[in-house]
């Protein structure tokens, strides 16, 4: 994208699409359903006016693609894409259509967390590393002590107090490693430097070690674990662990442009799986949101308690709880971004539900993904978001 402007870059799309923005309606079962069921999509009128705030985003940051599901009371009212999944061929968007999710894998991990305690498998305060840990012996040298009083909630609320996502994230280095041996090295050579419990430090390495803690419980590899105890519960069948490289690419997965000199294929994604590593479409994050979101219009995959324990934040951070970022509203939420994909995912306390996801990234991006959900939703008065 160098070199371009964002009017010679939307000059370039409607060469290639046909058109400004190249849309595709994607009417799903679950959303003729919910018209019967009393909640309805937005007229033709209010459709081209979420059309006009998403062109103005992707107009801004130069997106190629965007995926967007939203819900209500427990059924889809609008589902659509924008743009295109690959550039190179003008391949458009559709709801069916894989993106890289980033960081709004965590969700997905808490849930799973919470499902074993909701079974009896496990306890919040449980030592992870310390005498009678659950990877007590796993991954051998200690460097320090402060590892021994970890906790799993420590872990869920990134009150480790480490192994920040600052430049020197564990799960960004020594690409070559795999899971294991690079938590041994990160326990051997990256010590705490904190009492656990003290202070907030949002830690991909520390949901990386969640996933390793539900495969020692589960006895299953993390993926097949989730998919089985989480998604299949919420009805979604299509999400899985992202490859690394282009040619790793799933089928139905968008191509990621990299933006600044990022590198969309130049980590190692598929080490990053509890923390990062999932692919999904909009409809899977939004059928996941639901069946975890404390509400009654759909059956809900955790107990009550567990809901209340997963999005309650901590001393350290009340605006943070077990994978989610929460607010007094209570909405709830969680964004996602590596180079070429941006995500967010966010559940309120009117009853909506909505996911976003993009095929690249920029600056600036985060705070906009958000602002434009809440645009789209504001659209439809109807929805009273």
């Amino acid at each position: 994208m160098k070199g371009f402007s964002r009017r010679d870059w939307l000059r370039k799309c409607a060469t290639i699409g046909g058109g400004l923005v190249v849309t595709s309606w994607i009417r799903p079962e679950s959303v003729r359903a919910a018209e019967g069921a009393g909640e309805s999509g937005p007229s033709a009128a209010e459709s081209a006016a979420i059309e006009e705030v998403v062109t103005q985003f992707r107009e801004r940051f130069q997106v190629p693609g965007v995926s967007i599901a939203v819900a209500r009371h427990g059924q889809f009212v609008h589902v659509e894409g924008y743009g295109m999944a690959d550039q190179r061929t003008a391949e458009k968007v559709t709801a069916e259509h894989l993106f890289r999710i980033a960081s709004v894998s965590k969700p997905i991990t808490s849930a799973a967390i919470y499902w074993m305690l909701d079974e009896g498998k496990l306890k919040l305060n449980d030592l992870v590393f310390g005498a009678g840990g659950h990877l007590e012996a796993d991954f051998g040298k200690l460097a320090g002590e402060f590892e021994k009083q970890i906790t799993l909630h420590q872990l869920l609320t990134h009150s480790v107090g480490g192994w920040e996502n600052e430049g020197n994230d564990p799960m960004f280095l020594r690409r070559r490693l795999n899971q294991r041996e690079l938590i041994a090295w990160t326990l051997e050579h990256q010590p705490l430097k904190e009492r656990p419990g003290q202070k907030y430090a949002y830690s991909n390495f520390g949901y990386c070690l969640l996933g390793r803690v539900l495969e020692k419980l589960s006895g299953q590899p993390y993926a097949d674990f989730v998919q089985e105890a989480v998604l299949a519960k919420c009805g979604v069948r299509g999400m899985r662990i992202g490859g690394n490289t282009l040619a790793e690419r799933a089928p139905l997965e968008v191509i990621y442009d990299g933006q600044n000199g990022g590198d969309p294929y130049g980590m190692n994604v598929r080490r990053m799986d509890a923390h990062g590593g999932w692919l999904a479409t909009a409809t899977d994050l939004v059928r996941f949101a639901m069946h975890v979101d404390g509400f009654s219009t759909t059956p809900n995959i955790l107990t009550p308690r567990a809901v209340r324990l997963m999005t309650t934040g901590t001393a350290a951070n009340t605006s943070y709880a077990s994978g989610w970022s929460v607010n007094t509203v209570p909405n709830w939420w969680h964004e996602g971004s590596l180079p070429g994909t941006m995500s967010i995912l966010v559940r309120t306390a009117s009853g909506m539900c909505w996911a976003i996801l993009a095929n690249t990234r920029a600056k600036g991006m985060e705070t906009a993904i958000d602002r434009l959900g809440w645009k789209i939703v504001q659209q439809v008065p109807a929805w009273r978001a």
